[in-house]
């Protein structure tokens, strides 16, 4: 894990390079006060202000050097993410860093210094480039972010082989015991008995991968009691309704929202939110084997509820049925649950911004202006009620995929609602976990999207300021 609180430290007027940010409206402004030296620099190097353009500027002694760069409009988390991946080895100070603000780059900059290398021969080291701010009390939760996201991350970017039901199991008991808090694990026969739709998924698995329910508890009980819930499917092969070849490339990052769930709750305790927190992850493989379930099952649920198997491609939302119906058992505040659920909410909204749905529309609001706050977007999709028909069976309470193939994002949201208590404000997550192509700051591969939207709702909502 790379050690972001050694790149972020406080400004106490030690020698660093200085980074000058510079508008591209204001370029002409700024030249005209620059020596002729350092407009002919500019003018060779094609230098426009544009986010993302360096200009390295020389210094008055030998050894001494500053940058200029272009100023990003609305600045936020991945506005320096880029020109930190270009400066070498070094410590930086940027120009008007005010001490009352929190430096917005400051997340960006710390992540353009990870990178899944787990699996490389020989990494390539990343130059530790540090970064000084004024605002001294914005360096713990900023590097908290950092290691949230590239949790979630690293836990994606591992393939399958070695993130099975009970690696992921590890991982989250590696974050319970950080945090000193109570973890649990449900399989076997117990599992069998109070969890049905959860075993039935993972019950194809060989033996050492087999399907378990993940559970940590945290926090005082006289505080409100809110639930994590996350989708961790850790390898999709599509059950008997096998997913094609080209399908399966990236269903390691099927226990994505089991992902988000983890470092989400990470961030609670480490932020020791006055919070009874409850994480919950159904961790199963769907995989192809002789009691493999099947397309026209009919499967109980924790709830009661008996669910036809339209296609057992839609696996997710079954062992989220059965963890959500255990969340809503001790009568939480608020239940949040992550999922990699639909391609339906990617043909919708493309990669980058994860479908929010939600029960109430107060809960709705507070993450929407969350995300806008820190610059993690996500969209609400609507519980359209009228779609329930289309998940509606003759021998089951319900069918899990339904026909028709429309709406697939909303049916699978209003499916995860009946397992839900009517009366408990619920949101769910339908997000990518994934970035197909890299950007500053977010290499190509596992991500988190929706996770500091979620988190800055959760403070917001519990911390008094």
């Amino acid at each position: 894990m790379t050690d972001f609180a050694g790149l972020l430290l406080p400004d106490r007027g030690e020698p660093a390079h200085r980074l000058t940010p510079v508008a591209a409206d204001g370029l002409d402004a700024w030249l005209k006060d620059q020596p002729a030296q350092v407009r002919a620099l500019a003018e060779a190097g094609r230098f426009k202000a544009k986010p993302g353009e360096l200009l390295i500027l020389p210094g008055r002694k030998d050894g001494e050097w500053s940058a200029a760069y272009g100023k990003a409009k609305a600045p936020g988390p991945w506005d320096i993410a880029a020109i930190a991946q270009k400066l070498p080895a070094g410590t930086y100070r940027i120009d008007g860093d005010g001490g009352d603000d929190h430096l917005p780059g400051a997340l960006g900059w710390l992540l353009a210094h990870h990178r899944f290398d787990r699996y490389l021969a020989k990494p390539d080291p990343i130059p530790a480039r540090v970064l000084l701010t004024r605002d001294a009390a914005a360096i713990a939760p900023t590097v908290a972010l950092a290691e949230a996201v590239a949790l979630v991350r690293d836990l994606v970017d591992t393939p399958a082989a070695d993130m099975g039901p009970a690696e992921l199991a590890n991982a989250a008991e590696a974050v319970a015991k950080a945090h000193a808090a109570e973890f649990r694990v449900t399989r076997g026969d117990a599992l069998d008995q109070g969890y049905p739709m959860i075993a039935a998924v993972g019950r194809a698995a060989v033996r050492d991968r087999a399907p378990r329910l993940i559970e940590i508890e945290w926090g005082d009980p006289a505080h409100p009691r809110i639930a994590i819930v996350g989708k961790g499917v850790c390898f999709d092969s599509g059950g008997l309704d096998l997913k094609p070849s080209s399908a399966m490339l990236l269903m390691k990052k099927d226990m994505g929202g089991a992902a988000h769930a983890l470092a989400l709750a990470g961030l609670v305790m480490g932020a020791r939110l006055p919070v009874r927190l409850h994480l919950l992850i159904p961790a199963v493989e769907n995989a192809v084997a002789g009691d493999a379930f099947r397309p026209g099952d009919i499967l109980r649920s924790r709830k009661g509820i008996s669910v036809e198997i339209g296609n057992t491609d839609a696996e997710g939302r079954l062992v989220l049925g059965d963890a959500l119906t255990r969340a809503g058992e001790d009568k939480p505040v608020l239940i949040l649950d992550f999922a990699t659920l639909t391609g339906a909410a990617r043909v919708a909204l493309g990669p980058d911004l994860p479908a929010m749905f939600a029960n109430d529309d107060a809960l709705a609001a507070e993450l929407l202006a969350a995300a806008v706050a820190v610059s993690d977007p996500v969209w609400r999709m609507p519980l359209w009620a009228d779609y329930a028909e289309m998940i509606k069976s003759t021998t089951a309470d319900i069918n899990n995929a339904g026909e028709g193939g429309m709406a697939g994002a909303v049916t699978a949201a209003l499916f995860l609602q009946r397992f839900v208590p009517d009366a408990t404000p619920w949101a769910h997550f339908d997000t990518f976990a994934w970035r197909p192509s890299a950007r500053p700051g977010r290499p190509k591969g596992g991500d988190a999207l929706g996770l500091r939207a979620a988190f800055a709702m959760l403070r917001a909502r519990f911390v008094t300021p």
